[in-house]
């Protein structure tokens, strides 16, 4: 049944996309000019240099400086710091392919990359700032209540998780040892390879999410939950700038934007199921524990904004 429901969805797009091309090549193009202009430049050099740091004795070094603070507060392994620090500064989806990097070079454990995978995977703090608060709420005076709901929202979640993740897995994961490093010369060869292979994967996600919102926007739908939740959920750089442009008063464009930021869109579950591939972390757990998150994101954007 799911085999046939998604060749059934396959053939729609591809139907759609020949009846109207104009909207294909609209969506097609900015999702592109996104992807080269900000995507590309902003997380090409992280994920190059985070597969360094992983395939070095770098990675030694940060994971003592600050794996002890790390470690007591999430109660993950020191090399486990290192996802905490990529996923919570670099930005969609960092925490997710650095995760999945450690699992892979047996660095932690599969059951500690999923309590990683279920908090670290975040956006980062510079786009909170320019993108979502400075061009399109426009409102500096929300730039730190944004930033600080949308970082405390998954720290506190991680507390909840850890209650079902964590038992005993820490002392597993100290018994993983890494693997023998690459020679200097293949090692950077090898990952700049991987950071343009991965960044090539989220440019694909991110046109053809532009496509579908570009194609959905042709549809004469109105109603406030395909025009102000889902159309904005399917992409978030999108979507927030849909939210904004709304007739809706600053404070509701303030937390659906700040839930939708949490989220990341369906665009990023799907880069992030990209990069987890082959390490066996599973992506339904990962998108129920993001729906918590933008839950709780809600709630404390809501509670800000009552008191404040």
């Amino acid at each position: 049944m799911k085999r046939y429901f998604t060749s059934l969805c396959v053939i729609a797009l591809f139907v759609l996309m020949l009846l109207f091309p104009q909207p294909v090549f609209k969506g097609a193009s900015s999702g592109l000019l996104l992807w080269f202009n900000v995507i590309l430049p902003t997380l090409l050099p992280f994920m190059i240099v985070s597969n360094l740091l992983i395939g070095t004795p770098a990675i030694d070094a940060i994971s003592k400086v600050f794996g002890p603070f790390l470690c007591r507060l999430f109660g993950v392994t020191r090399y486990g710091s290192f996802a905490i620090i990529a996923g919570f500064l670099c930005g969609y989806p960092m925490g997710g392919k650095v995760t999945a990097d450690l699992v892979r070079k047996k660095y932690i454990t599969w059951q500690e990359g999923q309590y990683l995978l279920s908090f670290t995977n975040n956006i980062s703090p510079m786009f909170i700032i320019s993108y979502v608060v400075w061009q399109n709420l426009k409102d500096t005076s929300r730039t730190m209540p944004a930033l600080l709901i949308l970082i405390l929202s998954p720290i506190l979640c991680s507390f909840l998780f850890r209650i079902y993740y964590r038992p005993g897995a820490r002392s597993r994961s100290s018994k993983c040892s890494p693997l023998p490093r690459a020679a200097a010369g293949s090692l950077m060869d090898s990952c700049i390879m991987n950071g343009f292979e991965a960044i090539t994967k989220v440019g694909g996600y991110i046109m053809l999410f532009s496509i579908l919102i570009a194609l959905f926007q042709n549809l004469p739908l109105n109603h406030f939950l395909f025009s102000l939740l889902f159309l904005p959920s399917l992409e978030m750089t999108n979507g927030i700038p849909l939210i904004c442009a709304s007739s809706l008063p600053a404070d509701a464009c303030f937390v659906l934007s700040l839930a939708l930021t949490s989220f990341g869109g369906w665009c990023s579950v799907a880069q992030t199921r990209s990069m987890v591939q082959g390490t066996r972390l599973p992506i339904t757990p990962y998108l129920i524990e993001k729906l918590i998150t933008t839950l709780v994101t809600s709630l404390l954007a809501y509670t800000y904004i009552r008191l404040f």
